[in-house]
């Protein structure tokens, strides 16, 4: 059987969506290999059986520029047809870095996307200022600890949670390893740990929000995210990279749910660890976490206990605000060893609509949890 001579492809608008890529190579074998991406990520298709017309002109993947950076490094922006993501974001995914993530030496940068793709997703329910609305803290850095350690028993991790709210703190999450165990299972774990916040607030007349871990199996993660509201939570917390990015969305978009999203990174961390492949800082923690939906997106802050750099970081900031269309703009939410000695620094860098996220250093400063986030509040503010 042969191809149709010159097919055509119908509802072909003409707008493209652009990926800036890495490329790792020799200037010889760059342009070979720009050429390939334009086809594995598309047609999958020998090129020279590619057949003429709208398939080799528009939905054949096309190089706009390939520009040397150094020696071994080169810049490459290539372009899609938007009609190749069929307005779906796994698609999109399986566009942008499907087969070539299995190929070394290439590495995802950024995406720029016209509206007409941007306008089929919803993107980030509340974003930056209005979670600030529903939080009623319309300037500072928001302040986010974690419910940890495992193995703390669902009373124990909600009087922690009660004195937390007592000081202060606006979000309170469940540690992302907190899921359904017989330690501290889910739902008793949700309904106790909201009914001990909302004691909190009605003493102090704050609006301190509890974020459960919804990150479950994949037929149970709706059913946990309708029980956490339900339970009076004020914000969920996911793990995209468990989870997948589509039912973070999923959750985004629901009215039923209608809560503000903060997506953990657990288990994509090696996409960013090494120069030469997988996906950039401002794409991965940044602009993907908005095209799917997250209000906040948790990073490893630099000098911590992880191995990310201030210009990664600031990357993430950028990547987390940069316009996007109607898509909001999003916290970076710094983690993973930060203390009170940072938050100059830290402030520099993410400015002040940021979630500072600290865990161990609040429990490190005295025996006094309540007098301990009142002073990490007051640092915040003096900052």
């Amino acid at each position: 059987m042969t191809l149709p001579q010159r097919p055509r492809v119908t509802g072909l608008s003409g707008d493209r969506f652009r990926v800036l890529y890495t490329l790792i190579g020799d200037e010889s074998d760059v342009q070979a290999r720009a050429l390939d991406i334009c086809l594995e990520q598309t047609v999958e298709f020998p090129g020279d059986l590619v057949p003429d017309g709208d398939i080799r002109d528009h939905i054949v993947g096309q190089i706009d520029s390939l520009d040397r950076l150094d020696d071994r490094r080169y810049a490459a922006w290539i372009s899609y047809a938007v009609e190749t993501v069929g307005a779906e974001l796994t698609q999109f995914l399986n566009v942008v870095f499907g087969n070539i993530s299995i190929k070394p030496g290439i590495r995802v940068e950024q995406f720029d996307l016209p509206d007409s793709l941007l306008a089929q997703f919803k993107g980030p329910r509340f974003g930056v200022w209005d979670w600030r609305k529903l939080l009623n803290v319309p300037v500072r850095p928001l302040l986010c600890t974690a419910l940890k350690p495992m193995g703390l028993s669902a009373a124990e991790l909600a009087k922690l949670a009660g004195q937390f709210a007592l000081g202060g703190l606006d979000l309170i999450k469940d540690d992302h390893g907190l899921a359904n165990q017989p330690f501290a299972p889910f739902e008793e774990r949700v309904e106790r740990c909201a009914e001990a916040v909302a004691r909190a607030n009605a003493q102090t007349g704050l609006r301190c929000a509890y974020m459960p871990n919804i990150t479950a199996p994949a037929d149970q993660v709706l059913e946990r995210a309708r029980f956490a509201k339900q339970a009076g939570a004020g914000a969920l917390l996911i793990c995209p990279g468990l989870v997948s990015f589509d039912v973070m969305r999923q959750i985004a978009d629901s009215d039923d749910i209608d809560l503000p999203i903060m997506s953990h990174p657990s288990f994509y961390g090696s996409f960013v660890t090494h120069e030469d492949n997988g996906v950039s800082h401002y794409a991965l923690y940044g602009q993907l976490q908005r095209l799917a939906g997250a209000d906040a997106s948790i990073y490893p802050n630099f000098g911590g206990r992880f191995a990310f750099t201030r210009a990664q970081c600031e990357q993430i900031v950028a990547g987390c605000a940069v316009p996007m269309g109607q898509l909001k703009p999003i916290f970076p939410t710094p983690g993973g060893g930060m203390n009170m000695h940072s938050i100059p620094t830290i402030r520099e860098v993410c400015g002040q609509h940021a979630i500072y996220l600290i865990g161990g250093g609040l429990h490190r400063h005295s025996a006094d949890l309540v007098a301990n986030v009142q002073h990490f509040l007051n640092l915040v503010e003096t900052h």
